[in-house]
């Protein structure tokens, strides 16, 4: 059995203490300790307060220091040093500035922020709060994914409690700091996690990216200075404020402070939401999870959602899972859902439904993605039901390329690595499809 008693240690409350770490804390959907009340009792807004202290607060740079510190790094898929982002928001500028949470979480495989925003919404609230004051803005969005409304409506019922509690408003908490916070619902397109295409849609227009530069920390939301970052991102500020960012740092490793959501999806006896120290080795998170599913074998592990490029199990084994380890592994921590895949999966099927979801969920907007995702799922097709030709596995890697690095927007990168990665690694399943046109692998059970 994995030895939890570490992480209990740690005392961490970056999101939600996880159900399968801390089940004490953790109840159903429709429990009642997400409320205010719960939050407060666990030391919710106590950041807030301690950096509003009229006697000894913290000034907006003491706040971003402290983040710089943290080693804290967006959880939405990038990895961008949080504090460095923040420092990017012209301070002075005159006019009105704007902060977003991402909670448009789409990603296949991934389902943390959902979780987070359900039993625990009041460390996004507060968050928000602690770095709309850390960079001078008074207004702010959570922009949640379109089929989750009765997450959305739980959040509208946090952003009334804390109104009521004085947390949201006017003269917060009797200082002179004013922050209004509003909800939105999304629509449901995949597309709209990527960040411009969510202010597009904020604004009530199709949900397409934005050419960049310039960036949103210049031109966001309604042409002004917008920062955003991701549910969990903000989920881990209030800890690091009242703990310090030495602290939050040792909780996980250089360059990769705190701890970490996994998705952990798939072919395994235990899947849900795992949240550990960044740097555990992947061989504890794969054990949380109850391991492979029964009379099964490690395959192969997608680490960072259905965009990662994959990973074979004599590689994933040896990872720990941060972002540095897993890049120079080849792939991407990304979102971080992990998604497990036993012996009995077939690499040419399973990259024909990530095809096919990518030329879906392609917003068609450039050329190289709107053409290159369809051509990449009709050869995946051809080569899955029998009528690949050898030169197809060629033909693949070439339209990947002329996807990856043309596009507005990340979407076509995400549609190429995973063919490529999946080539790469699993060429012989490709040719064996080719050469006797059925399935190397056996049946799943």
């Amino acid at each position: 059995m994995v030895d939890l008693s570490r992480f209990k240690s740690q005392g961490v409350e970056t999101a939600f203490h996880d159900r399968h770490i801390n089940p004490q804390i953790m109840a159903g959907l429709d429990g009642k300790n997400w409320r205010l009340k719960d939050y407060e009792a666990r030391g919710g807004y106590q950041a807030l307060r301690k950096i509003l202290a009229a006697d000894a607060g913290m000034t907006p740079d003491q706040v971003v220091a402290e983040v710089k510190t943290s080693g804290l790094r967006g959880r939405g898929g990038a990895g961008f040093p949080t504090g460095l982002k923040w420092s990017f928001m012209p301070r002075q500028f005159p006019g009105q500035k704007y902060l977003v949470c991402n909670s448009d979480e789409g990603e296949p495989g991934t389902c943390k922020d959902r979780d987070i925003l359900a039993f625990n919404p009041h460390i996004v609230i507060e968050g928000m709060i602690i770095a709309a004051y850390a960079m001078g803005i008074s207004v702010g969005y959570n922009y949640i994914h379109g089929e989750i409304f009765e997450i959305y409506e739980r959040f509208e019922e946090a952003l009334e409690e804390a109104r009521a509690a004085g947390y949201l408003g006017d003269k917060i908490l009797g200082s002179s700091y004013n922050f209004q916070l509003h909800g939105f619902h999304g629509f449901g397109a995949y597309i709209c996690g990527e960040e411009t295409a969510l202010l597009e849609s904020l604004e009530g227009k199709k949900g397409q990216p934005r050419f960049k530069p310039p960036f949103p920390a210049s031109f966001g939301i309604y042409g002004k200075p917008t920062t955003i970052n991701n549910t969990e991102t903000f989920a881990a500020v209030p800890w690091i404020i009242r703990n310090g960012g030495d602290a939050y740092l040792a909780c996980g490793k250089p360059n990769n402070g705190g701890t970490k959501i996994y998705s952990v999806v798939g072919d395994v006896n235990k899947p849900g939401n795992y949240e550990i120290p960044m740097g555990t080795p992947f061989s504890t998170l794969l054990e949380l999870a109850g391991g492979v599913r029964t009379g099964r074998k490690l395959k192969a592990v997608i680490p960072g959602g259905s965009s990662a490029p994959v990973l074979p199990a004599s590689i994933m084994m040896e990872l720990t899972m941060d972002y540095d380890s897993i890049a120079k592994a080849g792939s991407m921590l990304g979102s971080g859902a992990v998604i497990v895949m036993d012996d009995s999966r077939c690499m040419v099927e399973s990259l024909l439904r990530l095809s096919y979801f990518y030329q879906h969920e392609s917003c068609g907007q450039c050329t190289p993605c709107r053409e290159g995702t369809g051509w990449l799922w009709r050869m995946v097709d051809r080569i899955e039901h029998g009528h690949g030709k050898m030169e197809d596995i060629e033909l693949l890697n070439s339209v990947a390329d002329n996807i990856q690095g043309r596009t507005i927007c990340a979407l076509g990168d995400a549609a190429a690595m995973p063919v490529r990665a999946m080539i790469k690694h699993f060429r012989s399943e490709f040719v064996h499809h080719i050469e006797h046109k059925t399935c190397q692998v056996p049946a799943a059970v």
